[in-house]
């Protein structure tokens, strides 16, 4: 990772320390806190790594990976593919919905959290969650606020 010029980064004993010659200096401060994260992250993913559950809600939506690329069934006319990055690894639980109320499950895993989070976002962008029948992709901790359909008027 390339440090901002402005933050000294050194390696001493095994541990990484970030330092801010400038603690006076606004912008610093909020440079010296992105830096840490950023190689927390990097530490955090190549230990333990980063995952991304997600869920596919809609009666017939699929999912399967082929050949390096990720094949949605998501009720358009064509099955739509997406080329899955060589750091993210996809892992499918179940790959097909029953109903509207067990969804479709899969996993993207990765030590990357900004390109696995990048992912994750494209593969959801496919088919949001729509608000008054929940179909769609979505996180596996994401709420979707549901609406209320017409009603017949007497």
């Amino acid at each position: 990772m390339d440090a901002h010029p402005d933050i000294d980064v050194t390696v001493e004993n095994d541990a990484i320390l970030v330092s801010n010659p400038d603690q006076e200096s606004r912008q610093r401060k909020a440079l010296h806190g992105t830096v840490r994260a950023l190689l927390n992250n990097m530490v955090v993913g190549v230990s333990k790594g980063f995952e991304k559950p997600m869920q596919i809600f809609g009666t017939g939506y699929n999912l399967k990976e082929q050949g390096g690329k990720l094949v949605l069934n998501v009720g358009y006319c064509h099955p739509v593919e997406l080329k899955v990055p060589k750091s993210v690894k996809v892992e499918i639980k179940t790959p097909a919905t029953r109903g509207n109320d067990v969804p479709a499950l899969f996993t993207l895993s990765g030590p990357d959290k900004y390109e696995l989070g990048q992912f994750a976002a494209e593969v959801r962008k496919v088919r949001p969650p729509e608000p008054y029948q929940g179909k769609g992709i979505r996180y596996a901790d994401e709420h979707v606020v549901r609406k209320v359909g017409k009603a017949l008027g007497a």
